[in-house]
C-alpha cells in the first residue's frame, strides 16, 4: 500500500521538458532556511548523533581573522565553508560561534572589542569554484551565542566590513555580490543604528562589487573601496573589466568619487582585475593589483634553443621534419606525450598527413594549461602619498609567481601601522617589503600553506602576525622568521570521500587545496599525537585531492589524484605510484577532463577502471592502457578558460557488467547496457544545462536510477532529485520537500532499499519511503556543505564528506531497520551490542587522572514524545539501576554508563552467590559478567530487551 501510493503521488512522465532555471531569489533561500529549522525539530533522526572523526591538521581555507589589540591570546577565525572560530588561548583551542546561525559560509567578520559585538559577512569572499553563498549580515551582541540576521539578504557574498571605532552603530559594508549572475544588491552598504537600517552609497553596476574597503586608522571619515567586475561561469572565469577601480570617501562611506582615473597612474580599462587595500594615514595608500592587461612581447631572443608548443603553432610540416630527433624526442618526453609518440613516429604521422605540427600544441592544451599560459602582467602594487589623486607603481620588475593566473583569488595587502614602508602581499607565498613595495622577501615556511587570504598585524609590536590561509592558522612573533601552526578546529573541505573493508576500516578523502587523506575510522582526533609522533590521519596525494577508489582485493592499491584529470595508481605498501591519466591520440582533440574527474573501479572486476573525460574511458588493466568506450558524452564544451563539457559522475550497476550511466556538468545523463557499444541520452526531462551532480546505479533493483542535479553555478539553489524505474526512460522526481539548497549527492542504503542518504549545500537528510519525504540529521551537525557520502556496509556507518566541516561519522543500523513494522509500534527498543567488561571501568593509573568510564547506547524509536522511565533489570527482573530520560518522536539514543546503584549490587550478590561486585576506585559498581534487561516506560507502553556482559 504505501509503495503505490508513493508511486501515484509522485509520478511525473518523462515528457515533461523543463526550461532553465531563473536565480533562486533571496525570500525562497530565507524560506528554505526556515523550513529546515522546522524539519530539524520535527524530524524522527534529529537525535541520531554524528560525531567528527576530523582530520584537523591540514584544516581549511580561512577568510577572515580579527584579533582583539588589547589581548591578543584573544581572537577569531573565519573560515569560508567552516564557520566563525573563536579562541581565548592564542589558538591552542578554538570553539565554533557560528552553528546555531543561519549558515556557516563566511565572507569577512568584524569585532567590536570594546562591546564584545561580532559582525559576519556571509558567503565567501573569493570566487572560487567551491565559495559558497551566503544569507546577508549576521550579528551577534553576546560573542555568539544567539545570532540576528540584520539585512542584506541578497547580496550572497560579502567583501569587507568595517566598524567606526568610536561608533559601534556606525558600519560600512563592501558587498561583493552574486557569483553566478548579476543582481542589484551589491556595491557599498552603510549603516548607523547597528544594522536596523541600510543605505546604498555606491553602486557601480549589477556586475560589480565591493571586494575591499579600508580607512585611514586616525580617521574613519577618509574612506577607501575596491571595486570588482567579474563573471564567473561554469565554463569560464572572467575576473576583470571596466568597472574595476578605486573610489574615496571623504564621509565615512556615505558619498564615493572614483579616484583611480586616467592619469592618475592607476591602471584603467578592461584589464583591471581584483585590487586589495591597505592605509596608512590619510595620505598614504597602497593597492594591490591583479593585473589582467597582456604583457608587451619582447623583443629579447629566447635564453634557450629548447623547443615549446609555441614554436609548433605556425611551423610547416617541412620545418617540422628538419627537426633533430634527440631535440623533438626532449620535447615529447619533457611534455608527458605518450610513449608511442616519439621522433621517428612523429615525423611518419607527418609526412602521411595524419597529423600537423600544430596538433603538438593542441596536444598540451586544455582549459587549465591556457589559463595558466594567459600572459598577462599579473601582481603589482601602487602607492598614493596624496590620498589617492595620484598612484605610482612600486617596484620595476614583474611580480612573478604571486598570483599566476589566478589573481582572483588573492589581492589581500597590509601595511604595518608604525611604519609606513612595511607592508605585506599575499598570494601564493606570502611576502614582506620594508621599503615600500620597491622589493619583497618571501615569508612562507614549511609548515604554513601556501595561499594566502588574511593577515592581523599588531599594532603594539609589528613583529607579531596573525595569518589565515588555505591551510588553516599560523601566527609568527619574528615577522614570518618562524611560524606556529594553530589548526585544532575540524575545518577540512572535501570533495569526495570513501572506505576501505580493513579492520578497522579506513577513511579517505580528497580535500581543497590540500590533497588526499586516509585514517582509521576509530582514530581518536586529539593532540597525543604530539607525544606520540604520529598523527592518526596520512597524506597520500598533493593538489586538490579529488576521488578516491581502492581495491577491493588489496586495499593497499589506491587510485587516486588532483584536479583535471590527474589521477595516479597508489601502491602503499611499496610507496610507489604510477601516472595513469587517459591521453588523446595526437591529431584529435584533447579530452576534456572537469576539475573533480570522475573515476569508478568496476564493482564486478577490480582490475577494470573506469574514468570521465568528455567520453567515457576504460582500463582493463588498472590504468596502465586506456580505451574510449563512447563518443563525446556532452554537449561539446564551450569556449572559456575554465574546463567544461565534462563528465562529472559515473555509476556502474552492481547487478549487470557493462550497465553504465554518466552524468555531466552541462546536464546530460547518458546509458549503456553493452558496455559503451551503444548509448542513450535519458535527460532529455531535466531542467536544461544544470551540473549531474550524482548518478547511481541501485544495488537493489537493476532497471532502478538516481539522478541529482545542482543548480549552484547558476545561483539557482532548488533540490533536484529524480528516480527512474526504467533505465531512466521516465522519472520521478523525489525532492519536492526538501528545503531550497542545491544537492550534492545521494545514495541508497544497502541493506534497506527505502533508505536513501542525501547530502546538500546546507546539511544532510534521509528518506525512509524512497524519496516520498525527507528527515533531516542535525545532531552535532551544522548547516555545513556536505559534497559526499559512504555507508560503510559491514560496520553500518554512515559517513558524510563535508566541504567544510572535514568528516562526519553515525551508526544507522537503527535506521535500517524502521520498517513500517516498527514505526507503527508505539515503543520499540533496538538490540544492544554486546558490551565487553573491562578491568579500566572505574579506574586510572593514577589518582591525578580522571577514571575511564565505558558506556554503551541503548537506542529505541517511539511514537509518543515524553519523560519515560529507563530501568536496568537483573534475569529475574529485579532492578539494578533507573533512571528517566526525555524522548521525541522518533529515534532516541540513550548514553547508559553500565553503572548499578548499591542496592542493585547486593541484589546480584545474592543471586549468584559466588558472585562479589567490587567498588571501583571511582567509588562506582559496575555490571558484572552476565545478562541483563533494558527496560523502558512511561504509563502507555513498555518494552524490554535481553544484553550480555561478556
Amino acid at each position: 500500500m504505501r509503495t503505490q501510493t508513493f508511486a501515484l503521488f509522485f509520478f511525473i512522465t518523462s515528457l515533461t521538458i523543463f526550461a532553465q532555471q531563473p536565480a533562486t531569489n533571496s525570500d525562497d533561500i530565507l524560506k528554505g532556511l526556515s523550513q529546515k529549522e522546522a524539519m530539524e525539530v520535527s524530524s524522527i533522526v534529529k537525535n541520531v548523533p554524528f560525531k567528527n572523526i576530523g582530520p584537523s591538521v591540514m584544516s581549511g581555507r580561512v577568510v577572515d581573522v580579527d584579533v582583539n589589540p588589547d589581548n591578543t591570546t584573544e581572537f577569531y577565525v573565519g573560515y569560508a565553508s567552516g564557520g566563525l572560530w573563536y579562541t581565548n588561548n592564542n589558538g591552542t583551542t578554538f570553539e565554533p560561534v557560528l552553528d546555531t546561525a543561519q549558515t556557516i559560509n563566511v565572507g569577512d567578520i568584524a569585532v567590536d572589542w570594546k562591546n564584545g559585538t561580532i559582525w559576519v559577512g556571509t558567503g565567501e569572499n573569493n570566487s572560487s569554484r567551491s565559495s559558497y553563498a551566503g544569507v546577508g549580515i549576521l550579528k551577534s551582541t553576546d560573542k555568539g551565542t544567539t545570532w540576528e540576521n540584520v539585512g542584506l539578504q541578497d547580496s550572497h557574498h560579502i567583501g569587507r566590513i568595517v566598524i567606526n571605532p568610536n561608533n559601534p552603530n556606525e558600519v560600512v559594508v563592501g558587498v561583493t555580490g552574486h557569483l553566478y549572475s548579476p543582481n542589484d544588491e551589491r556595491g557599498v552598504y552603510k549603516t548607523t543604528d547597528g544594522g536596523k537600517t541600510w543605505k546604498k552609497t555606491l553602486f557601480i553596476n549589477n556586475q560589480t562589487g565591493i571586494i575591499d574597503l579600508a580607512f585611514a586608522p586616525n580617521n574613519f571619515n577618509v574612506m577607501y573601496a575596491a571595486a570588482w567586475d567579474k563573471d564567473r561561469k561554469a565554463w569560464n572565469f572572467t575576473g576583470n573589466g571596466t568597472g574595476s577601480s578605486i573610489y574615496k570617501s571623504t564621509d565615512a562611506g556615505t558619498t564615493w568619487s572614483k579616484i583611480s582615473l586616467e592619469n592618475s597612474g592607476f591602471p584603467t580599462g578592461d584589464g583591471v582585475g581584483r585590487i586589495g587595500l591597505a592605509v596608512f594615514d590619510e595620505n598614504t595608500v597602497y593597492a594591490v593589483h591583479d593585473n589582467q592587461f597582456r604583457r608587451k612581447k619582447s623583443d629579447a631572443k629566447k635564453s634557450t634553443d629548447k623547443l615549446t608548443k609555441e614554436d609548433f603553432k605556425t611551423m610547416s610540416a617541412e620545418d617540422f621534419l628538419k627537426i633533430e630527433d634527440k631535440k623533438l624526442n626532449s620535447f615529447l618526453k619533457t611534455n608527458g606525450f605518450q610513449e608511442k609518440y616519439r621522433a621517428d613516429n612523429v615525423k611518419q604521422l607527418v609526412r602521411g598527413g595524419t597529423v600537423q605540427p600544430i596538433d603538438l600544441a593542441k596536444y598540451l592544451e586544455d582549459a587549465n594549461s591556457m589559463l595558466f599560459d594567459t600572459p598577462v602582467i599579473g601582481a603589482e602594487v601602487y602607492r598614493s602619498d596624496d590620498g589617492g589623486k595620484s598612484w605610482s607603481k612600486t617596484h620595476e620588475d614583474f611580480l612573478d609567481d604571486i598570483f599566476y593566473s589566478y589573481g582572483y583569488y588573492f589581492a589581500q595587502i597590509q601595511v604595518n601601522l608604525s611604519d609606513k614602508d612595511h607592508i605585506y602581499i599575499s598570494g601564493v607565498p606570502i611576502l614582506k617589503s620594508k621599503d615600500g613595495g620597491k622589493t619583497f622577501k618571501s615569508i612562507s615556511a614549511e609548515n604554513v600553506h601556501a595561499d594566502h587570504h588574511a593577515l592581523w598585524i599588531n599594532p603594539k609590536n609589528p613583529e607579531h602576525l596573525v595569518n589565515g590561509n588555505d591551510g588553516g592558522v599560523n601566527i609568527t612573533y619574528d615577522d614570518g622568521e618562524n611560524w606556529i601552526k594553530a589548526n585544532q578546529p575540524n575545518v577540512g573541505q572535501f570533495y569526495a570521500i570513501n572506505v576501505d573493508n580493513e579492520t578497522p576500516y579506513n577513511v579517505y578523502g580528497g580535500l581543497q587545496d590540500n590533497g588526499v587523506w586516509v585514517g582509521a575510522h576509530n582514530n581518536k582526533e586529539d593532540v597525543s599525537w604530539h607525544q606520540s609522533g604520529h598523527y592518526p590521519w596520512e597524506s597520500i596525494m598533493g593538489g586538490d585531492g579529488m576521488q578516491v577508489q581502492i581495491d577491493n582485493r588489496d586495499s593497499n592499491i589506491v587510485y587516486t589524484g588532483f584536479q583535471f584529470g590527474n589521477y595516479f595508481r597508489l601502491n602503499r605498501a611499496v610507496n610507489k605510484q604510477t601516472y595513469i591519466q587517459p591521453k588523446h591520440e595526437l591529431g584529435e582533440s584533447p579530452y576534456r577532463f572537469n576539475w573533480q574527474t570522475p573515476i569508478l573501479l568496476s564493482p564486478h572486476n577490480q582490475d577494470i577502471l573506469y574514468l570521465g573525460g568528455n567520453k567515457l574511458m576504460r582500463s582493463m588493466n588498472k590504468g596502465d592502457d586506456w580505451t574510449p568506450i563512447s563518443n563525446d558524452l556532452t554537449a561539446g564544451g564551450k569556449k572559456g578558460n575554465v574546463a567544461y563539457g565534462t563528465l562529472t559522475t559515473i555509476s556502474e550497476s552492481p547487478s549487470q557488467f557493462g550497465l553504465i550511466y554518466t552524468g555531466s556538468d552541462d546536464g546530460l545523463v547518458y546509458v549503456t547496457k553493452n558496455s559503451g557499444g551503444s548509448w542513450t541520452k535519458i535527460s532529455d526531462s531535466f531542467p536544461k544545462e544544470l551540473w549531474v551532480s550524482r548518478v547511481i546505479a541501485s544495488v537493489h533493483k537493476k532497471e532502478r536510477v538516481y539522478v541529482t542535479l545542482n543548480g549552484y553555478r547558476w545561483d539557482d539553489f532548488k533540490p533536484y532529485v529524480y528516480v527512474s524505474d526504467n533505465y531512466g526512460a521516465s522519472w520521478q522526481s523525489i525532492g519536492q520537500n526538501l528545503p531550497v539548497s542545491p544537492v550534492n549527492v545521494i545514495k541508497e542504503d544497502p541493506q534497506n532499499e527505502n533508505v536513501l542518504y542525501l547530502g546538500t549545500d546546507n546539511g544532510a537528510y534521509v528518506s525512509l519511503d524512497k524519496g516520498k519525504t525527507w528527515q533531516a540529521f542535525s545532531k552535532e551537525l551544522p548547516n555545513v556543505a556536505v559534497h559526499d557520502l559512504v555507508v560503510q556496509e559491514k560496520a553500518n556507518d554512515l559517513l558524510l564528506g563535508t566541504h567544510g566541516r572535514s568528516i562526519y561519522k553515525t551508526n544507522v543500523e537503527a535506521i535500517q531497520l524502521l520498517d513500517d513494522k516498527i514505526i507503527n509500534k508505539s515503543l520499540h527498543i533496538f538490540e544492544v551490542p554486546v558490551i565487553k567488561w573491562s578491568e579500566r571501568w572505574g579506574v586510572s593509573w593514577s589518582k591525578w587522572l580522571e577514571a575511564y568510564t565505558p558506556s554503551s547506547t541503548i537506542k529505541f524509536y517511539t511514537t509518543q514524545a515524553g519523560e519515560y522511565t529507563v530501568q536496568i533489570t537483573s534475569e529475574s527482573g529485579k532492578t539494578l539501576q533507573e533512571f528517566t530520560t526525555s524522548a521525541d518522536k522518533g529515534l532516541n539514543y540513550i548514553e547508559y554508563d553500565l553503572t548499578i546503584t548499591e542496592k542493585g549490587k547486593n541484589i546480584l550478590e545474592k543471586e549468584y552467590e559466588d558472585e562479589e561486585v567490587s567498588k571501583r576506585k571511582n567509588g562506582k559498581y559496575y555490571l558484572p559478567v552476565g545478562q541483563y534487561y533494558a527496560k523502558i516506560s512511561n504509563k502507555e507502553s513498555s518494552e524490554k530487551i535481553l544484553f550480555e556482559v561478556k
